[in-house]
């Protein structure tokens, strides 16, 4: 019994050992095939995490991706809309905006009818129909339909406010807030009331004054 277990222990260390086979040696190099099986593991992993982010440490296959992926850190938008000015990162991101312009929304909501320029919109529209919510805060248990919106709410529980005025230092936790509120520094009131003509900075106030006529 004994000599049967060490002969066990021998064989998951050297499964050559039992059978007698000798394993496999390269004529060229004089390593044997295991040796060269993990030398190739060792390639494709070091391969597969070749192209390394220097500011996040994030890795691609790809040195193109890793290229794009730094324009995030460094801000750099290429990519910039003839219509209204508006810059991207990516070639494809131009492209699915461009749609806004020319009208094209060929995806169809079959619940509401609302139409969309990208699937992925009408994906994360149709969660509205079908409730569902995938995405749950770890702190409280909230949930969103969209990322975007966990992402943001994250933001509650960490104090986290990254959207900065650059006229008054005043931060926000969320780009729309900031929009918003640089509407006091510029004197812009692009909600009118086609009652009474009264004008205002946020949709929130244009809703409660339009309660006001009804």
């Amino acid at each position: 019994m004994l000599q049967e277990m060490e002969e066990k222990t021998r064989y998951e260390e050297n499964p050559d050992f039992i059978t007698g086979e000798k394993p496999f040696i390269c004529s060229q190099t004089e390593k044997s095939q295991h040796e060269v099986s993990s030398e190739k593991r060792a390639k494709k992993t070091s391969a597969r995490s070749l192209f390394s982010c220097q500011q996040c440490g994030k890795s691609f296959k790809q040195k193109e991706n890793l290229k794009v992926h730094t324009r995030i850190h460094t801000g750099e938008k290429p990519f910039s809309c003839q219509q209204c000015g508006k810059s991207f990162t990516q070639k494809v991101s131009l492209t699915f905006h461009m749609k806004v312009h020319t009208g094209e929304t060929p995806y169809s909501c079959q619940q509401c009818g609302n139409r969309f320029t990208e699937k992925r919109s009408l994906e994360i529209h149709s969660r509205i129909h079908s409730g569902e919510k995938p995405f749950s805060c770890r702190e409280c248990g909230r949930r969103f339909i969209r990322r975007e919106d966990l992402k943001s709410h994250a933001r509650v529980h960490s104090g986290e406010k990254p959207h900065t005025c650059p006229q008054c230092g005043k931060s926000f936790t969320e780009k729309g807030n900031l929009s918003t509120h640089m509407r006091i520094h510029t004197g812009e009131k692009p909600f009118v009331c086609v009652e009474c003509g009264g004008s205002f900075r946020s949709k929130a106030n244009f809703n409660c004054h339009m309660k006001k006529h009804s």
